[in-house]
């Protein structure tokens, strides 16, 4: 008999790291490409499962696999594969580090987030919302559970088990027929409730659900049956966030109740006017309630619902009693939800790197760190948050100074390779590459990449990031052969842990290819460049920012080749789908017009040049002509400026 734990001679299955009632997931190897991926597999039907419920049950999990295959996007977790084995379905997918959005309430104590936190969270879900309604696809059951928060910040919505694509309305009726609830009490859309039409509307009121919870500590309407909560959805206003928790931003509260209404047409348009209302509302950081408010109770008559929600439980929403099968330590997971639950303590004991009890650090003499009162690592997490939104408010030398203190007192209180540390090293190494100081930056990232390496190990996402941007700095120093080095060990490492197509194996394929254009080899960094312009294009859209960064790097290359007139066509592209998409006085198209300007120098066009540049002056409000618009990073305002990093064209 074969190797039970080898499936289909390639996905080596070493631990559950989650099981529910009708499968479970396992941490794996794909030994084909030596990365390590979450296997989660259906399980056979038992006898008391009616061939309907498994019917339908293997047509969720199918669906999963499609539909999530279909989106890449950087807050979606990827599927690498899907396929059949011995008559159970498994489905193969990035390995991912952190906790789910319910987890991370249970380990607060059962109090709400951090404002700071939720604001990023609110701006990633939203972000990753806009790339999968532009796709046709209407997730359909956002919750807690749903949605991961890598160590690493990221944020990823997760199963896509009943999403429904755009006109699919057989497979829904099937699904609402037999019985098996569509979405969880707590985060369903009246619409879905009263099982009228859904479309993207529908997740946003369920993730104004979920934004409430994790604002508030309590889900809107929290009240244990399941009829009250569905009534509560339909008919009962929420209460408004700022009752519950007073340090609340009105705007994003405004924003949240907006989600919450009951109309779809009065919710916001789609998740691209949401994400530009929630990033209206950042926050300084501000500490958590002791205890939630009381909840408004349910409306106080009982219309009939759909015969559906009869036998409906309201499962186990993110804040409340904590099961002893609930929680679940650090460490890889896959994307689980509903009754998936985390394995014992024996199947994921492991030694952590360098660490001391409770993930205190141990310093290099061995000694492990004395423990921190808890008031003082509160207090050292909302400077952490206070740094960061300094950094949003583009004021870099002041949140270079704060991270880098918060970083020099975490080492203090708990030692060099916490965690905790070694992300305000990263942050603070970030801050001061933003204002021009890459030699102070390279030390910070060198100290955060070692420490990664030492305790998450080499090929871990926050251990790869570290030594991206040590690379990245030693770029801006005028280091390229040991940049480019450096970016040939991660793209490997990437590829790898990742895949080829992964965001953040693009992001190194092409800071790869600025590498070789400093290193003086014209050819190579152009087809490089070309190639990740087409994959980012094919997988992000032809205009998304980041492929219009690699568009620009393909215009730059073109110029050193000397290829002028190719080279301003292409700029002229850049420019014109930047004025589309960030507006004419967005930094990134004022830099793509400033580089079209001097490529109509270099051709030798000078009035046309002169009268770009006047233009250009008028857009920045006077402020003169040749300067760089601070394109790709140097005047960004999110975290992939560098993607496109001072790697335009080094011409006249």
């Amino acid at each position: 008999m074969g190797d039970t734990r080898l499936l289909q001679g390639r996905y080596r299955l070493e631990e559950v790291i989650g099981r529910g009632g009708m499968g479970e997931v396992w941490r794996a190897t794909d030994e084909a490409l030596g990365r390590r991926v979450a296997v989660k597999r259906l399980k056979p039907p038992g006898p008391r499962h009616d061939r309907d419920f498994v019917t339908v049950l293997r047509e969720r999990f199918r669906r999963e696999a499609r539909v999530a295959a279909a989106l890449q996007h950087r807050g979606i977790t990827v599927v690498h594969d899907f396929g059949e084995s011995e008559g159970q379905l498994y489905l193969v997918m990035e390995l991912l580090e952190g906790r789910n959005l319910s987890q991370l309430l249970e380990a607060n104590a059962q109090h709400p987030l951090p404002v700071h936190d939720v604001v990023d969270i609110a701006e990633q879900v939203a972000d990753a919302l806009v790339h999968t309604h532009r796709q046709g696809i209407v997730h359909r059951d956002l919750k807690p559970a749903n949605i991961m928060r890598l160590d690493d910040g990221t944020v990823k919505i997760c199963d896509f088990g009943i999403a429904r694509l755009g006109g699919d309305i057989g497979f829904t009726s099937r699904l609402t027929g037999t019985g098996i609830a569509m979405g969880t009490p707590h985060y369903m859309s009246p619409e879905q409730i009263s099982g009228g039409p859904v479309d993207h509307r529908s997740d946003l009121y369920s993730l104004g659900c979920v934004l409430y919870e994790i604002a508030t500590g309590a889900p809107p309407f929290d009240l244990d049956d399941p009829w009250a909560i569905l009534v509560g959805h339909r008919d009962t206003p929420p209460e408004p966030l700022r009752n519950r928790r007073a340090e609340l931003p009105e705007s994003f509260e405004r924003a949240v109740l907006d989600l919450l209404a009951k109309t779809p047409d009065d919710r916001p348009t789609d998740a691209a006017d949401l994400r530009r209302r929630i990033t209206g509302a950042r926050p300084a950081p501000t500490a958590v309630l002791d205890a939630p408010f009381p909840l408004a109770p349910a409306h106080p008559t009982a219309p009939r619902l759909p015969s559906w929600t009869r036998g409906m439980t309201t499962g186990h929403k993110a804040v409340g009693a904590v099961l002893p099968h609930m929680i679940s330590p650090p460490g890889p997971v896959a994307g689980l939800t509903g009754e998936w639950t985390a394995p014992t303590a024996a199947a994921t004991s492991a030694p952590v790197p360098s660490t001391g009890p409770r993930g205190t650090a141990r310093p290099p003499s061995g000694r492990v760190a004395d423990p921190a009162p808890p008031q003082a690592l509160a207090h050292l997490a909302d400077r952490h948050g206070a740094a960061l939104g300094l950094g949003r408010l583009g004021r870099w030398e002041e949140a270079a100074e704060a991270h880098g203190a918060v970083a020099d007192e975490r080492e203090r209180v708990l030692g060099p390779d916490h965690r905790d540390t070694l992300t305000s090293r990263y942050e603070a190494g970030y801050a001061l590459s933003r204002t021009g100081r890459d030699a102070e930056a390279l030390r910070q990232f060198v100290r955060a990449a070692e420490g990664r390496t030492r305790v998450l190990g080499p090929d871990h996402p926050g251990t790869l990031a570290a030594r991206e941007e040590t690379a990245y700095a030693l770029g801006r120093l005028g280091r390229h052969v040991e940049a480019h080095g450096l970016y040939t060990a991660v793209l490997d490492s990437r590829t790898r842990v990742m895949g080829a197509d992964h965001p953040d194996t693009l992001r190194c394929r092409h800071d790869l290819a600025i590498s070789l254009g400093r290193l003086g080899r014209p050819e190579e960094a152009y087809r490089a460049a070309c190639d990740v312009a087409a994959a980012r294009a094919r997988l992000l859209g032809p205009e998304h920012p980041e492929t219009l960064a690699c568009y620009r790097e393909v215009a730059a290359g073109l110029g050193r080749l000397g290829r002028w007139t190719e080279a301003l066509a292409a700029y002229r592209h850049v420019a014109e789908a930047r004025d589309r998409v960030l507006g004419a006085t967005h930094p990134d198209a004022l830099a793509s017009r400033d580089d079209e300007a001097r490529c109509l120098r270099r051709l030798g066009r000078h009035t046309e040049a002169v009268e770009l540049y006047r233009r250009l002056a008028e857009r920045r409000g006077g402020g003169g002509g040749r300067g760089g618009g601070g394109s790709d990073g140097q005047g960004g305002g999110d975290r992939t400026w560098r993607t496109g990093a001072d790697a335009c064209y080094e011409g006249p």
